[in-house]
């Protein structure tokens, strides 16, 4: 099969969707796999690099979009969307929930889409968004700590205190793989931590293994309009699986909380879990709603693209063999959790939770094979 892997052109995002040892174990499969010229520099790969492992390296994006599988990190960008087709299969985030117009760009083109976070075992986890939500939960708390800091906008306050000054405050809503990463670096910096989720097992789980000053509470809305007035940092940690986030904080809860204190909200890729979130850049990553910082830029893992390339890498690339070695009909067939990556396929909407955010119809992949 030949695969492209062209060069991500969302704002300041410096990831790609291959790592060299993807791309040998590829090619020593007998696919032919077309980078995009540059498309690994801000990663640390560069084209001779690339060429060494076996790829060919491509001159333009419209060269690597022309192979039967694209490999990307983000979902396409409007300018990408001449691209796709009915015989492209596209593996990457898509967020389609979050993401009507793309929705309907893929609808129309008929491409096969299949989403890197609605990729599913038995066990219920999301292998392919983990490495990216670990990227995700650690940042929040090292781009709070920053934005906390006066000269930057925030209350003027370290996280985690001196001797004899209170630390700070940071409140984490949802205890899924952001919130647990999110915690474990503010504990780590000695900050007050309270995670906040529906499920109590979860929290039971969390409060064992979490070691520092954490409280757990039960979600309801006076619980987290309450926690919202004290936090100095709060984090938006919520998913629902391929689906709209629910929006869990207010814009009444916002306007309460301190002058100053900053909000990040990693649930902007699904729409956010705060009712003030809009989506931000790299480039213009804050803005402010009654005096709060609010930072939510929709790919926080690619402003550290060395280590998240090969974190999503290594958890993609069996995926990417599969689809290569077996097509896509095939693959979806052996593989249960692959089958439910698929969020489009000719000119329908397969995943139930994207159909459900638009009002479109969902059909069974199934019913479609």
């Amino acid at each position: 099969m030949i695969i492209g892997v062209p060069k991500e052109i969302k704002d300041n995002e410096y990831r790609v969707g291959m790592s060299m040892g993807g791309v040998k174990l590829l090619v020593d499969q007998g696919h032919q796999v077309l980078i995009e010229s540059s498309a690994g520099e801000e990663s640390g790969f560069d084209d001779p690099e690339y060429a060494r492992m076996g790829a060919k390296i491509v001159p333009t994006a419209a060269d690597a979009w022309s192979a039967q599988l694209v490999v990307k990190v983000k979902e396409p960008q409007p300018s990408e969307y001449a691209f796709l087709r009915p015989d492209l299969v596209l593996f990457t985030y898509l967020h389609l929930a979050a993401e009507e117009r793309l929705t309907h760009a893929m609808l129309e083109s008929k491409v096969a889409g299949v989403a890197y976070e609605t990729v599913e075992p038995a066990n219920g986890h999301l292998p392919l968004l983990t490495p990216m939500s670990e990227v995700a939960g650690r940042m929040s708390v090292q781009v709070g700590a920053h934005y906390l800091e006066r000269a930057n906008g925030g209350r003027g306050k370290l996280l985690g205190g001196v001797p004899g000054v209170r630390a700070s405050d940071v409140i984490i809503i949802g205890g899924g793989v952001v919130g647990t990463h999110a915690a474990q670096i503010a504990l780590g910096m000695g900050a007050n931590v309270a995670i906040i989720d529906q499920n109590l097992e979860r929290l039971r789980y969390l409060s064992e293994v979490l070691k520092g000053n954490l409280t757990t509470l039960a979600s309801n809305p006076y619980t987290i309009a309450e926690a919202a007035k004290r936090a100095d940092l709060l984090v938006g940690a919520v998913l629902i699986k391929g689906a709209k986030a629910p929006r869990l904080v207010t814009r009444e809860m916002v306007s309460m909380m301190k002058r100053g204190a900053v909000i990040v909200d990693v649930a902007v890729d699904q729409g956010g879990c705060i009712e003030t979130t809009r989506p931000t850049t790299h480039s213009d990553p804050v803005y402010y709603v009654d005096n709060v910082l609010h930072y939510c830029v929709t790919n926080m893992p690619g402003a550290v693209p060395r280590t998240s390339t090969y974190g999503l890498s290594n958890a993609t690339l069996p995926y990417v063999a599969k689809l290569a070695n077996l097509g896509l009909e095939g693959a979806v067939a052996a593989d249960r959790a692959l089958a439910l990556g698929v969020n489009t396929y000719k000119g329908h909407v397969t995943y139930p939770a994207v159909a459900e955010a638009f009002g479109l119809p969902s059909t069974p992949l199934a019913q479609l094979l």
